[in-house]
This record gives structure tokens, sequence and C-alpha cells, in this order.
């Protein structure tokens, strides 16, 4: 399964949209991997809206992933799940998603990528790349950073962190497999958004 381009991950903080409305309009924009991220919501409340998106990705033919939770991922039986650094251990993850899934790992450090690819993980997310209020994960890395991260693993990398139409040359040309962003999609027009995100990633692949 291609994991590259854009990702794009929901984020209610970010508008007044639900989650299956920003789902619903990124996919018809274009996108084919949504990644699911909801902090606020019951468990419950996460499985059913969880469930609904899959459907929904599924319509379209693109990669679906849930964010933190590894349980509610193989209930919708989702892609994949993308988990961090606190978040349940890879090895038992993939002990109950098995080899078949998805299992994309938060890093912040070369340290925490090399632990994550030796650890079977089929890509990792790296950043924040630059400053980012989504989302409190320290101290923006840069691209002299990421470069780096490229060069010490060979899994796909995912740029995360403040990612917008300004910098995201730069993240491409640095050699970032895809990039991960909401914010800079959801506010303001988000198909013309998502448009500007596709075309960009497209050209560099």
């Amino acid at each position: 399964m291609y994991l590259g381009g854009l990702c794009f991950i929901t984020d209610r903080k970010a508008c007044d949209l639900t989650s299956k409305e920003m789902a619903d309009i990124a996919l018809r924009a274009g996108v084919r991997w949504l990644q699911y991220r909801e902090k606020n919501n019951s468990r419950r409340k996460t499985y059913e809206e969880a469930l609904r998106l899959k459907k929904m990705a599924e319509k379209f033919n693109a990669v679906f992933i849930v964010n933190d939770h590894t349980d509610i991922a193989i209930a919708v039986n989702a892609d994949g799940v993308h988990l961090g650094q606190e978040d349940m251990p890879l090895k038992e993850a993939r002990k109950i998603l098995g080899k078949e899934k998805i299992i994309g790992i938060s890093t912040h450090t070369i340290e925490q990528a090399a632990e994550a690819e030796t650890g079977g993980a089929d890509y990792i997310g790296f950043g924040p790349i630059f400053k980012t209020g989504t989302k409190d994960t320290g101290e923006p890395k840069g691209i002299a950073m990421l470069k780096e991260i490229k060069r010490s693993v060979k899994i796909p990398v995912v740029a995360i962190g403040g990612i917008n139409r300004g910098n995201i040359i730069s993240v491409l040309d640095s050699g970032a497999d895809a990039v991960a962003i909401a914010s800079a999609i959801l506010k303001g027009d988000i198909c013309d958004n998502i448009a500007c995100f596709l075309k960009m990633t497209r050209n560099r692949q």
C-alpha cells in the first residue's frame, strides 16, 4: 500500500466542521490518505465516528488510519493505526493488528525513528518540522533534522507540524515521502487548499 503524498488529519479544533463533514470534503477533493484524530470524544463516539469515516474512505479507495486507538482501528477494520510515543507499544499493537495492517509511529528524534524502524513500523511521522499550534509536541525540529532522519531510516518518513503553502516545498525537497496536514487545510477554503497541496506533492513524486 502506497504511503506518500498528502495525509489529511481531521482536527475539530481547527474549524467548525464535524469530522464527518471535513472528511467528506477532503475525500471529494482528492485526498486518498485520511487520518482520524479525535482527542475529546468518548471512546464509544470515537468508535462510531471511525466506523463512519472508514466506510466513506472505502468509497474513494482511500487509506484510512485511526490515531492512537489500536482497538478501535481493528474494530472498524481500518487500514491501520498511528501511535504516539505514549500510546500502546508498537510490538503489542502489531500482535493485535497483524502483519497486514499499517502502523505508523510519531517520532521526534533519530533514536525514536531508528527504534520504530527496527520494531517493524511501516512509516514514521516526524516533527514538528515547524512551529505549530495544533498540539504541543515540543520545539520545531527543522529541515536539517528532517534530512538527517531521511538518511537514517529506510521506511517512509511523513513530515508533520506547521506545514503550509509557504514552506511545503522545502519539506518535500528535503526528501520527505509525505506530509501530514490539518490546520493549513482546514483554515480557509478547504477544497482550494487541498488542490494546492495535492498539486505540490504530486509534482515531487
